[in-house]
């Protein structure tokens, strides 16, 4: 069964390969996706080695509420790919910093829900200028209709690791 998006199903249908031609662009495709998570990865791990300064995470927690407003610790944390507990964390020193801020939802007075200060929106805007200056530069070459294409695929190896994860839990 098919976890296609509407995104996915716009893909224009390119002259048919043979089945060893697609079997070698998805083995090609799958290296190339590997070797650009081992860089994400390696950014991740970075994040250690340069004390005073944000980490990646800390921006993806960021650029979350940025991309979103006003949210709580555990949506951000699902945002950000880090554990509750340590989005928590995390927040404590953002909030220290005067990067974001927390208040009780009115609604919930359990729920602690997390904003940008205009010192957080003012960082995000610079981080985000530098990030999209380095997308634009990388990817110039790139038809719109080629970026959507990538766009697609990349949901379909999503759908892979989530079809896998699936799987591992149900083991």
């Amino acid at each position: 069964m098919s976890s296609a998006t509407p995104r996915q199903n716009a893909v224009v249908a390119q002259p048919a390969a043979t089945a060893d031609e697609h079997r070698a662009a998805v083995s090609t495709f799958a290296r190339a996706f590997k070797t650009a998570m081992g860089a994400v990865r390696r950014l991740r791990g970075r994040d250690t080695h340069r004390p005073g300064e944000l980490s990646y995470a800390q921006f993806g927690l960021l650029f979350g509420l940025a991309e979103r407003g006003e949210l709580s610790a555990s949506e951000l944390a699902g945002l950000a790919d880090v554990a509750p507990a340590t989005a928590t964390q995390m927040l404590d020193s953002l909030a220290t910093a005067g990067l974001v801020e927390r208040v009780r939802s009115e609604r919930d007075r359990r729920i602690v829900l997390v904003s940008l200060t205009a010192r957080g929106s003012a960082l995000v805007a610079t981080r985000r200028s530098r990030y999209e200056a380095l997308w634009t530069r990388e990817l110039a070459d790139f038809s719109a209709a080629q970026l959507e294409a990538a766009t697609a695929v990349l949901e379909r190896a999503e759908a892979v690791f989530v079809e896998i994860a699936a799987e591992a839990d149900r083991a």
